[in-house]
């Protein structure tokens, strides 16, 4: 999936800035093109995972010549980052894991102490700690 980027040139006194204009608030900055590129997709794959955790839509990426003409972005230079698709997949997977009995014995405990399921417990813990 190929999202279009808008890139602010820097200066000796300014870094580079990136935007993806299809995500909105999505943003980048690097002291070098390379850096701020590679932040934009860091930015565009961490706003994609939030809004999925938020039940919002993904908005499709935009049409290259058509924000180009946007008076927006005049003087900008335009590019694309590349995402991998694999970021919208929300198909349910069945892992295998191996614990000790005593931590899963102390994980079952936990999930429903919660109220949840073991893997809705592991979900739940790997969501609030990547917000963290």
């Amino acid at each position: 999936m190929r999202y279009p980027i808008a890139i602010e040139p820097g200066t000796d006194t300014t870094v580079f800035g990136v935007i993806v204009p299809d995500l909105p608030g999505c943003f980048s900055a690097g002291d070098t093109l390379d850096d701020a590129m590679a932040g934009a997709e860091e930015a565009a794959a961490a706003w994609i995972d939030a809004a999925l955790d938020a039940g919002s839509a993904i908005p499709p990426p935009s049409n290259l010549e058509a924000l180009r003409r946007l008076p927006d972005y005049a003087g900008w230079t335009f590019g694309v980052i590349t995402l991998d698709p694999a970021l919208l997949d929300d198909t349910i997977e069945r892992v295998n894991i191996t614990l000790p009995r005593r931590v899963l014995k102390r994980l079952d405990a936990l999930a429903r102490a919660a109220g949840e399921s073991r893997s809705g417990y592991i979900a739940h813990l790997t969501l609030e700690e990547r917000a963290a």
